[in-house]
């Protein structure tokens, strides 16, 4: 057995380590959300991401322009620290509207396909608010989403050091620039050519890897985990809050109505007794200040709690349809190669045709309907087969090119979504951190308060005599 002296948690250390991927250095070449390379030393891997340097952003002072017309929208001051040599100015800023958010995000996923770029709130939806887009309320908690969606953007080894990012913290031009990258992008234009002409054939959202990767199965069950555990606790918090405060009075479910109806209650006795009135009044003020704790914890600490988890769960839905458009890459491979394969053998049964050798290729039933029919056209003869097998030739030229295409780019994809990973549960781990320190501070802020009342009337209540 413990000593009654003996404290249990004598080796346990409250102090959080310090995170190397995101605490803030004094050296000019490093800052928060910018982990230092590793280049050149053995902790490097080949997946390891490479930050060349900080970029903290900030989204302040909403205003709303244009008040009194039809046109009406609310501006952000969206401004940076930074050490990135892609800046011209250490300290960038500028006014941008929510839409300049659409264009930033929309054209980071399309400039780079294989990057977790974060999802924004909803344009006109967002939860626990009511009132219009321009009530204060609603205003704040926009900026807060757009200030976490350009903190994950700066926390990105590859997204802060785009162009389109610095214009949107630099540019006096936004609007023109805006027109120059819609027409001039950074990347190369899609092509219509021939692996899109198959893929978009063979293709559909049923398809299945028939070779899967074991590293990607493994992020895909971890990412299907840590979702469930984020929906899990988003469900029992959301049923925590309705139940503190403003639930359904009428069914019990509202603790914060429920003490200010006992405070009431209590006031009430208060002037029934009268030789106990000025204590059972105190005790009536202190159930009404913790009935307003509990109201204003909900406000300051489980709302933006809540608003957070949802938030980190589009962040990890974004996670995913990065791997499952490493999926589809492989999966286009793997379509290209079995339809390469097809082509090739229907040219070698021509082959084998016109050389009289038929019977030693193995033809099935589906080969010599095809000769019936081609029979029946009239188109049978060896002139027109050769005519095929020469169109087939150039077919398979470019078959094998294409499936050469899709090997590297689902290889070099693969390759870029394991670096992806490694990015995302950096950030993952930050904005976990950063999330439930917040959470733990509001808890610790409302028990230190609730305790300071009670400690106050308890010597009140204590004195009350009751004669029987």
């Amino acid at each position: 057995m413990l000593g009654d002296d003996e404290d249990v948690f004598d080796s346990v250390t409250w102090d959080s380590p310090a995170d190397p991927s995101y605490q803030v250095h004094q050296t000019p070449s490093s800052g928060p959300g910018f982990r230092q390379s590793t280049v050149g030393t053995s902790e490097a891997g080949p997946h390891d991401p490479k930050w060349e340097g900080y970029l903290i952003t900030s989204v302040k002072d909403p205003v709303k322009e244009l008040a009194e017309t039809k046109d009406a929208y609310v501006s952000y001051l969206v401004s940076a620290k930074t050490n990135l040599p892609i800046f011209s100015t250490p300290n960038p800023s500028a006014r941008r509207r929510f839409q300049d958010f659409v264009f930033l995000r929309d054209h980071l996923v399309k400039d780079f396909p294989a990057c977790v770029v974060p999802v924004l709130p909803g344009k006109h939806r967002l939860e626990y608010i009511t009132g219009d887009r321009f009530s204060p309320e609603f205003m704040e908690r926009r900026r807060l989403d757009l200030h976490r969606f350009l903190q994950r953007i700066s926390r990105h080894p590859t997204l802060q050091r785009s162009t389109l990012v610095r214009a949107f913290f630099e540019s006096t031009e936004w609007h023109v620039h805006m027109h120059q990258h819609v027409a001039h992008p950074p990347g190369p234009e899609p092509s219509s050519g021939l692996v899109d002409n198959i893929t978009d054939t063979l293709l559909n959202a049923f398809s299945r890897v028939r070779k899967p990767d074991e590293r990607f199965l493994d992020m895909r069950e971890a990412v299907d985990k840590y979702e469930e555990g984020l929906t899990l606790s988003e469900r029992l918090w959301v049923r925590s809050r309705n139940r503190t405060s403003d639930g359904d009075p009428e069914s019990g479910e509202d603790l914060t109505a429920d003490y200010h109806d006992l405070a009431v209650a209590v006031q009430g006795l208060g002037f029934l007794e009268s030789g106990i009135t000025d204590p059972l009044n105190h005790f009536s003020n202190t159930l009404l200040e913790f009935s307003a704790l509990l109201r204003h914890t909900t406000q300051t600490t489980t709302d933006p709690f809540l608003t957070h988890l949802h938030s980190l769960l589009t962040y990890s839905h974004a996670n995913r349809a990065v791997l499952r458009l490493r999926d589809q890459k492989q999966l286009d491979f793997e379509e290209l190669s079995d339809y390469l394969s097809g082509v090739t053998n229907e040219r070698d049964r021509l082959a084998a045709v016109v050389s009289g050798h038929a019977g030693s290729t193995g033809l099935g039933l589906g080969a010599y309907l095809r000769d019936r029919v081609d029979a029946i056209r009239g188109a049978d003869d060896d002139r027109s087969r050769v005519e095929k097998m020469r169109k087939l030739d150039i077919k398979i030229k470019e078959l094998q090119d294409a499936v050469t295409t899709a090997h590297e780019t689902s290889d070099a994809f693969s390759e870029e979504t394991l670096r992806e990973q490694t990015i995302f549960q950096y950030a993952k781990e930050a904005e976990m951190k950063e999330m439930l320190g917040n959470l733990a501070d509001g808890q610790i802020e409302f028990y230190k308060a609730s305790m300071e009342e009670f400690a106050r009337i308890l010597p009140l209540i204590q004195r009350i005599r009751v004669d029987v």
